[in-house]
């Protein structure tokens, strides 16, 4: 953190109220306070003592803070700004704002694009994982909250107001308005970072507790550098919540916050805790922290000892009240990330989401109030949906989305036990006792494993794990960020060098989008077969549309366009030949039938993400797209697989959309007025950089920002025809679809082969189901009839080899050689002898174009010392395979068939090894063809 000096917050407002500078003896923090204040003023160097003892003149609740800051600001000159979404999907670099300024990052702060207003405010509803796992400890983190920002954008032309004013703003508000004592304020410094810009910031508190961050953000961070901004930005964060507790001097930031709803989950917990006794475990914890298990044990010891409980039965209610706290909070996070669209899932805001669904649900279920949480939810959706409508609006889908992903938790945890006990008896077989942090991770990631799920099975079998005290917020960094915010080609530092001096390419393709001739003027040979031109109506690929393709002529001369490339504003063109001569002008001409196709697909995708919204859910977000030629994908956002119903749906409508030949508008606009006109659905392809973005609109129906070609109307599609769905990964599902030409060729292709089929079974393609029905029935009837057969051909060589089976003390084994044959399974029969005998080893070899090895024990051969796993291992070897297993059961094999002879007296020479006894000659004559 770069040193703050004293002259950067030497302030007139400062020497006005009579603040002087000073090193708290605590922290060794500088801050900005009445002489006599000792230390800096927050936990812990100073105790809460607001809690029972507000410092305001009033009480508000949450909702009365946010409207008092509001109005406060409102009646100084800022202009009202309503709160953004709470998934930044504007942005490429994360997923969820975490600050009031994230709503204007990069392109306010860097003067890409104006602000919405200067000076403004609003309260922001912002997600943090940061630190999740304190969420329920110390009564005050939470991972949702309001922030209350008040923004000045001072450009070097026009200042607004920078770090008196903000102070002043800021302190008159607590003294003047909310009546609290000037001496009880205090200012620490520090020096603030997020969002990619940083700048020094004075943290505001009030008897123990920081409410507020006043950040002068003038660098934007390039990896270890700080490099200034042109444009100095105030941004100050009130956190609405902890004023709220500040003027109600609650036990608990929950307890301001909640209220009634709150009330009503620790009656579920069962927790009965009086006022005093909460109270003093929030202070306690305040002056112990809440960061790991050492400082939390701290907290609990102290406030037992305070309140004359015993420590260990005190102990576990507070791990059930914290526990309730933390459900309190995640169900408030869950209901606004679910109301936004957010499909639980392994990737991005999803995975987020899904990370706050389980752990809010493994709370629950230790609590044994799971069943509850859905009526919590409710209860979330009627305290703040009067304010955030949108939680009303998607009540439906929010419910839905829960309901489904508790249930696959559920599913989880039930076959998570046996993943879990394998991995550990796997590492216990190489010597490994502990499951390490990684493996735990992966475990998380791949399979939704919980650590605490992780430990309970694996300590069954002797496994240790230890479970950082970390590990949510561990993993939820790994996933806060998209893992690169812009797609860059390994060659593009080389083409950027190449193109440096170039002018900008005009783009013909937007200004006439069916234009498929053009003159113009060759600008650079930039490679033997790569040219850039002045003006092209070449569309070079980007935004999951191909490039076009077509010819360049000059003279008596045609060169294929093969690829066609944007590197910033110069488009570069791909030529199947080197160019060999100096040439100024050219002709173009775009290969007309790829580009509809393209065009018809692209127009397709956008009619076709309106119409899976209509039917599925307002949910439905594109998480990918790639347009082709003869087809396209769209891959959607959705909690289940697609239905058959659903699916026809879809399609009619996108075809109705094609019949009523809407108008497709194409606009460029300033993104702000394009954002307030049609909200952040406009990003449904990604994040658009740039002060003006390009707006598709189907007229009444769709509208997206997109930087590809479409047609004028949806009536130039033809026809519309999804080919095939598919679930591309859990909470995303894929739709193959073409439109137009390709469309038409496969109905026809399907039409051809109705007929076919119909052909075949000598029926009409109306009564085709039917036909097929009866012979699937015949065909089932047949299949059970062969079933019966292979049963009793696998009882009767089941009890052949048995009959063969010798006597190695009280061991029986059976040791042979089979031919693979249809309906006998080598894995069965020696299952099934095993079970027939509990003191039987079964050792097959089932010979085809390898070597199959196949050893089962009963329980009775395993306890007199028979190993299947090592008799297998040891026999692989010889047919130049590997193999192996458990005592119970192993297999293995190889390719060597001539070695199959030795690889028997292996076998037998192991299992007689095991027991120490010999094997009698006759044994190994018996162990032949079976």
């Amino acid at each position: 953190m770069p040193e703050i000096n004293q002259e950067e917050f030497a302030l007139p407002y400062f020497r006005e109220i009579g603040f002087v500078r000073r090193k708290c003896p605590s922290c060794g923090s500088n801050y900005w306070a009445a002489p006599n204040q000792a230390a800096c003023g927050e936990v812990p160097c100073s105790p809460y003592s607001f809690i029972g003892n507000p410092p305001t003149k009033r009480r508000y609740t949450l909702a009365e803070m946010r409207i008092q800051f509001m109005d406060y600001f409102a009646e100084r000159g800022h202009s009202r700004v309503k709160p953004y979404p709470i998934v930044a999907r504007w942005r490429n670099d994360v997923y969820l704002v975490g600050a009031s300024i994230y709503d204007f990052q990069p392109y306010v702060t860097e003067g890409t694009m104006p602000p919405p207003a200067n000076p403004l405010v609003i309260s922001q509803p912002c997600i943090r994982f940061t630190d999740i796992e304190q969420v329920g400890a110390a009564g005050r983190h939470m991972s949702i909250f309001e922030m209350g920002g008040a923004h000045a954008f001072n450009y070097p032309n026009k200042e607004i107001y920078w770090k008196d004013d903000t102070v002043r703003y800021h302190h008159k508000l607590l003294s003047d308005v909310m009546g609290v004592p000037s001496e009880s304020i205090t200012y620490k410094e520090h020096f603030w970072s997020g969002g990619g810009n940083a700048g020094p910031d004075l943290e505001g508190i009030v008897s123990g507790l920081e409410i507020s961050t006043l950040v002068f953000m003038q660098y934007k961070v390039q990896g270890d550098e700080l490099i200034g901004l042109p444009i100095r930005t105030v941004d100050t964060g009130y956190g609405m919540e902890r004023w709220a507790w500040l003027s109600q001097g609650s036990p608990s930031g929950f307890h301001a916050v909640y209220g009634p709803l709150l009330t009503q989950v620790l009656g579920l917990a069962k927790v009965d805790l009086d006022e005093s006794t909460l109270s003093s475990l929030t202070s306690a914890a305040g002056i112990y922290g809440a960061s790991s298990r050492s400082s939390r044990d701290a907290y609990v010891e102290a406030t037992a000892l305070e309140t004359g409980r015993d420590e260990e039965a005190f102990r576990s209610v507070v791990q059930t009240l914290e526990a309730a706290y933390a459900i309190t909070d995640h169900t408030k996070s869950i209901s606004f990330l679910l109301a936004e669209g957010v499909v639980p899932s392994n990737v991005g805001e999803g995975y987020l989401t899904r990370l706050i669904i389980r752990r809010a649900a493994r709370l629950a279920r230790q609590l044994g109030i799971l069943q509850e949480l859905p009526g919590i939810i409710e209860g979330q959706i009627k305290l703040w949906g009067g304010e955030f409508h949108l939680l009303r609006e998607m009540r439906g889908e929010i419910l839905e989305g829960l309901r489904i992903e508790v249930e696959k938790y559920e599913e989880t945890i039930s076959k998570g036990s046996e993943v879990v006990l394998r991995l550990s008896k796997e590492l216990s077989s190489r010597g490994i006792r502990k499951i390490p942090t990684d493996q735990l991770v992966l475990l998380y990631d791949s399979q939704g494993l919980a650590p605490e799920i992780v430990k309970e099975s694996a300590e069954k079998v002797g496994v240790e794990v230890e479970i950082p005290e970390n590990f949510l917020t561990l993993v939820a960094e790994r996933h806060s960020k998209p893992t690169t915010s812009l797609e860059v080609s390994s060659s593009e530092p080389e083409w950027e060098a190449k193109l440096k001096d170039l002018p900008a390419t005009r783009a013909s393709y937007y200004d006439d989008a069916y234009q498929t001739r053009f003159q113009s003027k060759i600008v650079a040979k930039v490679a033997e077969n790569a040219v850039v031109l002045d003006q092209t109506c070449f569309y070079p690929e980007g935004g999951g549309q191909p490039a076009d393709h077509g010819e360049l002529r000059f003279g008596d001369r045609k060169l294929k366009v093969t690829n066609v490339q944007k590197f910033g504003n110069i488009i570069v063109h791909f030529l199947d030949q080197p160019i060999d001569q100096e040439i100024d002008l050219v002709e173009g001409e775009i290969d007309w039938q790829r580009r509809v196709n393209l065009m018809r697909h692209h127009t397709g995708t956008h009619a076709l993400i309106g119409a899976a919204r209509r039917v599925l859910g307002e949910h439905v977000w594109q998480a990918g797209a790639q347009k082709e030629v003869e087809s396209s994908r769209l891959d959607i956002t959705h909690f289940r697989e697609i239905s058959g119903k659903e699916r026809e749906r879809i399609e009619r409508l996108v075809n109705q959309v094609i019949l009523r030949d809407l108008p497709v508008h194409v606009a460029w606009m300033a993104r702000e007025k394009a954002e307030a006109k049609y909200g952040y659905r406009l990003y449904q392809g990604g994040a658009v950089p740039g002060s003006k973005i390009r707006v598709v609109r189907i007229q009444g129906w769709d509208a997206e920002a997109c930087g590809g070609t479409h047609c004028k109307r949806t009536g130039e599609l033809g026809v519309f025809r999804i080919e095939k769905m598919s679930k591309l990964q859990d909470g995303v599902e894929r739709i193959i679809f073409s439109a137009g030409e390709p469309a038409l060729k496969q109905i026809n292709q399907q039409s051809e082969a109705l007929a076919k089929a119909s052909e075949l079974l000598k029926t009409t393609p109306d009564k085709l189901p039917e036909s097929i029905k009866a012979i699937v029935a015949e065909i089932d009837s047949l299949q059970k009839e062969l079933g019966k057969v292979h049963a009793k051909a696998m009882d009767a060589h089941v009890k052949q080899l048995k009959k063969r089976a010798i006597s190695l003390g009280t061991v029986r084994l059976v040791l042979a050689k089979t031919a693979k044959r249809k309906g006998i399974d080598a894995v069965e029969v020696a299952n099934q002898l095993k079970e027939s005998d509990p003191s039987l080893i079964a050792v097959i070899f089932e010979v085809s174009e390898r070597v199959q090895v196949v050893a089962a024990a009963g329980d009775e051969a395993v306890k007199a010392g028979v190993n299947a796993g090592q008799i297998v291992s040891e026999a692989s070897k010889v047919l130049g395979g590997g193999g192996g297993g458990r005592p119970f059961f192993a297999t293995g094999g190889g390719s060597s068939k001539d070695k199959v002879d030795e690889a028997l007296k292996i076998a037998s020479q192991t299992v007689t090894k095991q027991l120490s006894i010999a094997i009698p000659a006759e044994g190994i004559s018996n162990a032949g063809q079976a």
